[in-house]
């Protein structure tokens, strides 16, 4: 049961917690551990509960009695609560999880070593401690902690070493500032770690022992850009970070990028790189280190009331954490890498009929808060900002965050509370205006060019209409090339003839709109792109075809014109990364015949053509290979043989070329299992589970459906990999009995999964390559049925991806 927002108001209303001690035992099993929880608090006369999910609960004493361990029902064990101080004990056999979230347990396939980590983020906190789990019931944390004698023990304050036995070590944490529940972690194991200082700061890195020496090799570049994020976090805050030492451990099988914990941010350790990376790989990541760095500050100093403010959150470090990257580390273009990974992302959550606003989502539950966290709270919260900003200068905007950071310190605050900071900062200017039409309506504008008309037409969903001031900057393709210039979008038109020019709007993507190139610009685009030279304006051109193709204005035809002649690796190593995903799996399965070979062909070129050892030759040979379809010389690569001189031979493109070769049919999976244990390591098992559930074989689409129906049990990342490696276009016939099944057993797949892996997996098993009336009506059948949220969101996502394919078919 999912705490809803009315329970938390009166919990918070009659409840003020003073402090948790938290005992935990990860050395007695390696299914269960002991949990013991003292909660001292101060409480009204009332009836409530405390959040708790064993596997056992031993005993709970309120105040010295015993309660009767039958009443716990639904993960709760209701209170009934004199007025005044209370201790609440709790102890508990809690379970290891394998799913990225609780006290999370993964058996390093190399040595066989295990690692475990805490994920309490959203309803996860209880399955390793007892707790009131809401954002607003804030307090400080001890821990004690008895782990296997050779672990590290890392958490939300200095671990410190309190007696060994021999085969055990006993830790103690704490006490922390006050924090909310779902910021708690623990991070035990036999990690590699690191440790430095700056300003005054003990900062530390860890890894698996496997990922040592990548670890090893990553830590000046990991460690420079930490000192140089603080040291510009702190000049624009004023605010000293406050959380003692500041870890960074990367850890395995972790569903998201990391995650913000005070003193102790994890991080999904294929972030380390352990095979070759671009500088888009490395830009990426440096945004998040600094994003997590700003929720320091943003929601860990100052954490959101409930969870429908927690945009606040998200969209302050997104915009935070490219500003610090591009201001004050050597990721000066890091603004551009956000164009490619997160706009279209954002934009085209923003179309859906699952769009939501930024701000104001209401959110009755915790789990329905969750399914919020998209694309509109990260990329679209973070323009908007972005535009604030720029509306009111530096001077207030800062000014008003340094003030909500003095006035809630250690507390919790609402959206009103900033913006009422914002306003005294900016001399009482009102921001209702922008918060209504930028924070609280949803649903992007649409750019359009009428050339017959001479005007630009912007519209909004009809279903959340808006009257947004779009100011943004227009591309005009002449004699003399791309020229740019300032234009705002005032009106449901605006005035603008530019005869028979290619046109690009809001070319340096400052707005949040859908600006869809016009049929001339579209046309001329194929022979123009391969010239054009503006890094920025090749990321606007790439997106604005993405977004498109998404709403129907491109056909896939169109867009194959362009693939064969700009193909995506001429753009930046980030446009890859972000574009070649898109291509192979949107773009080319409903391409007109012979697309794939034509982007293949190009592809190959711009690899030949490009100096060797360079990103660009990576990144081209990369989509070289993912396209290919000569066996042969697939199998040469897969051995790490025939490379191109100036590629390096590593286990990642090895992988890719398998996946390849399992994709069309020419190994099996037999091949597949000898290349795994010629080379075992967490990244070689994910990239095995997709190459054989890529198979062309009913055994193979077994194999991938095991894990969806919780047949066989898997760690999260190989569940996904599965999934997303088991629908080929070319495979239709071969796969239509699981399409329907997946809807017939859906119920099964729901059940076997829990919290954010249960999203995943329903999207990822979705039947996308089945573009037919009888998958569309299944999905719209299924719809009908009582489904938990995180069902039902990503099921009506893949549906409309499902109709927006069908309709440009």
């Amino acid at each position: 049961m999912s705490l809803t927002r009315a329970e938390a108001e009166h919990r918070a209303s009659v409840l003020t917690v003073s402090s948790y001690d938290v005992e935990l035992d990860l050395a007695a099993s390696e299914e269960t551990f002991g949990s013991v929880t003292t909660i001292r608090f101060r409480s009204e006369r009332a009836a409530t509960f405390v959040d708790v999910k064993p596997r056992a609960l031993h005993a709970v004493r309120l105040d010295g009695q015993p309660l009767d361990v039958a009443r716990l029902a639904d993960g709760r064990i209701p209170l009934d609560l004199a007025a005044g101080d209370h201790e609440l004990v709790v102890e508990a056999a809690m379970g290891f999880r394998n799913d990225g979230e609780g006290l999370h347990r993964s058996v390093d396939p190399v040595d066989g070593r295990a690692y475990v980590y805490g994920m309490s983020f959203m309803d996860a906190a209880p399955s390793v401690f007892a707790c009131f789990d809401q954002p607003d019931l804030k307090a400080p944390y001890s821990m004690r902690v008895t782990a296997p004698a050779d672990w590290l023990v890392v958490g939300n304050a200095p671990a410190l070493e309190d007696g060994t036995d021999g085969a055990t070590k006993q830790w103690t944490l704490g006490p922390t500032p006050p924090l909310a529940t779902y910021f708690v972690t623990l991070v035990a194991g036999p990690y590699h770690l690191i440790r430095d200082e700056h300003d005054g700061i003990p900062l530390g890195l860890s890894s698996r022992q496997s990922l040592a020496a990548t670890l090893d090799r990553e830590a000046d570049e990991l460690l420079t850009l930490t000192r140089q994020s603080f040291d510009e976090l702190h000049r624009l805050f004023g605010v000293r970070y406050p959380f003692g030492d500041y870890h960074q451990a990367f850890v395995p099988e972790f569903n998201a990028g990391a995650m913000e914990n005070p003193g102790c941010v994890t991080i999904r350790d294929p972030l380390l790189f352990e095979g070759s990376s671009t500088r888009a790989d490395r830009s990426f990541r440096a945004a998040l280190i600094a994003h997590e760095m700003a929720h320091q500050w943003f929601g860990n100093i100052v954490t959101p009331q409930w969870w429908d403010d927690l945009w606040l959150n998200e969209s302050f470090a997104e915009y935070m954490g490219y500003r610090v990257i591009a201001d004050a580390t050597e990721y000066a273009d890091g603004w551009l890498h956000q164009s490619y990974a997160r706009r279209t992302w954002g934009i085209t959550a923003d179309q859906r009929p699952t769009t939501h606003p930024v701000a104001g989502n209401a959110a009755p539950d915790a789990l329905s808060a969750l399914q919020n966290f998209d694309g509109i709270s990260y990329a679209r919260g973070s323009n908007v900002l972005r535009q604030l900003a720029h509306r009111l200068g530096d001077d207030a905007f800062l000014g008003g965050v340094r003030e909500h950071f003095d006035l809630h310190r250690f507390g919790n605050a609402t959206m009103h509370d900033l913006f009422a900071s914002w306003e005294r900062a900016a001399g009482g200017e009102s921001l209702d205006g922008f918060v209504k039409d930028w924070l609280l309506t949803p649903g992007a504008d649409r750019l359009d060019l009428d050339r017959a008309a001479g005007v630009v037409r912007r519209r909004s969903p009809a279903a959340h209409p808006a009257d947004r001031r779009h100011e943004l900057t227009v591309a005009v393709h002449g004699p003399d090339g791309w020229t740019q210039r300032p234009f705002v979008v005032d009106g449901p038109t605006t005035p603008f003839d530019v005869g028979d020019a290619p046109v690009l709007l809001d070319a340096t993507e400052t707005t949040w709109a859908v600006c869809p190139p016009d049929a001339l610009t579209m046309a001329v685009l194929p022979a123009l792109a391969p010239a054009m030279t503006d890094p920025q304006l090749r990321a606007t051109m790439w997106n604005s075809v993405r977004l498109g193709l998404f709403e129907g204005a491109l056909t896939p035809a169109q867009v194959a014109e362009l693939l064969a002649t700009a193909p995506p690796v001429e753009d930046t190593a980030d446009g890859v990364r972000n574009l070649l995903p898109w291509v192979l799996e949107t773009v080319l399965p409903i391409a007109p015949a012979g697309t794939t070979e034509r982007f293949h062909a190009a592809v190959r070129r711009a690899a030949e053509a490009a100096q060797a050892g360079s990103e660009l030759q990576l990144s081209a040979f990369r989509a070289t290979v993912l396209s290919a379809a000569d066996a042969a010389e697939l199998e040469r690569w897969a051995a790490g043989e025939d490379l191109p001189a100036g590629i390096v031979d590593d286990s990642d493109l090895r992988w890719k070329a398998r996946r390849r070769l399992a994709e069309i049919g020419a190994t099996d999976r037999a091949a597949l299992d000898a290349a795994l244990d010629a080379e075992r390591s967490g990244a070689t098992t994910v990239h095995h589970a997709r190459a054989v559930s890529s198979l062309p074989t009913t055994e193979a689409k077994e194999f991938a459906w095991a894990r969806a129906t919780g047949e066989v049990s898997v760690p999260n990342y190989e569940v996904k990999a599965a999934g997303n490696g088991m629908w080929q276009a070319g495979q239709r016939d071969l796969t239509a009995p699981f399409a329907a099944a997946y809807f017939d057993q859906l119920g099964t797949i729901v059940g076997a999964h829990q919290g954010w892996v249960q999203g995943e997996v329903v999207e990822a098993y979705f039947p996308i390559t089945h573009l037919d009336d009888a998958t569309e009506a299944a999905a719209v059948a299924a719809l009908e049925g009582d489904l938990p949220g995180a069902v039902r969101r990503r099921l009506t996502d893949r549906l409309d991806d499902l109709r927006r394919r069908r309709a440009v078919l």
